[in-house]
């Protein structure tokens, strides 16, 4: 499995097991998509990215980011959604599959937005893992 599945997988288990989360969007709508839900509040997993980590002598390690895309009819329900996310990403240590080994994992920013219809708000949240990938 890649390390960035690996990472989206456990995000996702983390999220739906983490009462200060599930408390504000249910775990069923924490989901891996690509467009605006039709269920609010939701989570959805989007991007993600694999970065050599050029420090390692190594060669193993890698910066793995995911980015949360937190939908929600209201702007300070997207910012009590973001930083339960938060707070749930950075209490414990992420377990990750295959043998893939987190090191770090931090949320690196968090963005909100107005969506253009108007009555919908967006918040985008940036997970940054430091990881051991396994061969």
């Amino acid at each position: 499995m890649s390390p960035d599945l690996a990472l989206q997988k456990s995000l996702l288990a983390r999220l739906a097991a983490t009462p200060d989360v599930t408390a504000l969007v249910p775990s069923s709508a924490m989901v891996d998509g690509w467009s605006v839900p039709q269920r609010f509040p939701s989570i959805v997993v989007g991007e993600g990215q694999v970065v050599r980590e050029p420090l390692a002598l190594k060669g193993d390690h890698r910066r793995i980011y995911a980015t949360l895309h937190v939908w929600t009819k209201s702007m300070p329900a997207a910012r009590a959604i973001a930083g339960a996310v938060t707070a749930a990403v950075e209490h414990l240590p992420i377990q990750l599959e295959s043998g893939h080994r987190a090191i770090s994992t931090v949320v690196r920013d968090a963005r909100f937005l107005r969506d253009p219809d108007g009555e919908t708000a967006h918040g985008i949240v940036t997970v940054d893992c430091l990881a051991e990938v396994a061969p």
